[in-house]
């Protein structure tokens, strides 16, 4: 089997995570990441892959600190199919160019406008679109869990409108001690927030309205949901629906998975690498029908949701795989993926 030749450019939070994901997969090889830094992270990527540095200060960063470079970013896009840029925020864009340049097929995070490559990816809603294009968006974390329910409400014909208020992590957990909020919360300062019309960047038929605050802490994000329905129905019925996502999970209250520190440990004791959870995780205790409204709230694990869907964008873009059924199917099997974690 030919393997499609994956290079990651950015070792932060989605970074190391893609690369550990690429790795696991029998039609791919990462050949290698690139960064600037020469911090810790590089240190231990460089145990486990070929390191090449952005920039020549990073090059003598790394080389002060003794880590072996393999060639700068240049050689690595030189001997990738596809690149997945991990970089931080508006740094994709500005690589962009370079790729396109290269002629090499590309991968951004969400980070980007939807400007910087024209399409916005979620692998069960959109999968067919991506196939053989130069280049996609994987949609950010809190944008993916609402087109993965939204999705899977909207396939079984329920769906009519959606409003949903997101709780968001204010940093990510091993930045904690640089940035984030205390004792505060800060909201976006518009209705509707850009996630909402980030979703239909993905699917333009979505009518979603959002609203976001940044809460003081850093595990995960909380998503609160009122959807009308299009007709009345049960609550099997929309759990059903929920179903026919296999990226989302059902999490119950009972079982004191009551907050997401739970749930994170939960992650840990089945083994999941750095505690990562690639689902939503609805509860479905709490879930509630009365009519034709719907009521639900959920977990979405900002540092590992969009793994899933990076992998299956690189097989779409390549074309290794046209059926996206099958891409999921594998994606889901090689990192764990299931909808009931205990």
């Amino acid at each position: 089997m030919k393997k499609i030749k994956v290079a990651v450019n950015g070792y932060g939070v989605i970074g190391k995570r893609v690369a550990e994901a690429v790795a696991l997969q029998d039609d791919m090889e990462l050949i290698g990441i690139g960064d600037v830094a020469a911090d810790w992270r590089i240190k231990v990527a460089a145990k486990k892959y070929s390191v090449f540095a952005n920039t020549e200060e990073g090059r003598q960063a790394m080389d002060d600190s003794h880590i072996p470079v393999a060639g700068n970013l240049d050689d690595l896009v030189s001997i990738a199919d596809v690149v997945v840029d991990c970089a931080p925020k508006k740094f994709g864009a500005q690589n962009a160019e370079k790729y396109r340049q290269a002629g090499v097929k590309y991968i951004v995070q969400g980070g980007e406008k939807h400007e910087t490559t024209g399409h916005s990816f979620s692998a069960e809603s959109n999968y067919d679109s991506a196939v053989g294009r130069d280049s996609t968006r994987v949609v950010s974390c809190n944008t993916t869990s609402i087109v993965r329910t939204l999705g899977a409400l909207k396939r079984a014909g329920l769906l009519k409108k959606a409003r949903g208020t997101l709780l968001r992590r204010a940093t990510d957990p091993w930045e904690s001690h640089k940035s984030g909020i205390m004792n505060t919360l800060v909201p976006e300062p518009e209705i509707p927030s850009h996630q909402g019309p980030d979703a239909q960047s993905v699917d333009p038929e979505l009518d979603v309205v959002t609203a976001a605050v940044k809460v003081p802490e850093t595990l995960s994000h909380l998503h609160y949901w009122t959807v009308q329905l299009t007709k009345e129905a049960s609550k099997e019925e929309v759990l059903e629906a929920f179903g026919t996502s296999s990226r989302t999970a059902f999490i119950r209250m009972d079982d004191e998975l009551s907050a997401n520190n739970a749930v994170k440990e939960l992650m840990l004791d089945i083994g999941r690498p750095h505690g990562d959870m690639y689902e939503v995780a609805i509860w479905e205790d709490m879930l509630k029908v009365e009519g034709d409204e719907l009521y639900y709230a959920y977990l979405v694990d900002n540092q590992a949701i969009v793994i899933p869907e990076t992998i299956d964008a690189i097989r779409a873009l390549t074309g290794l795989e046209s059926n996206p059924e099958k891409s999921i199917d594998k994606t889901n099997r090689s990192l764990g993926i299931k909808q009931r974690f205990i």
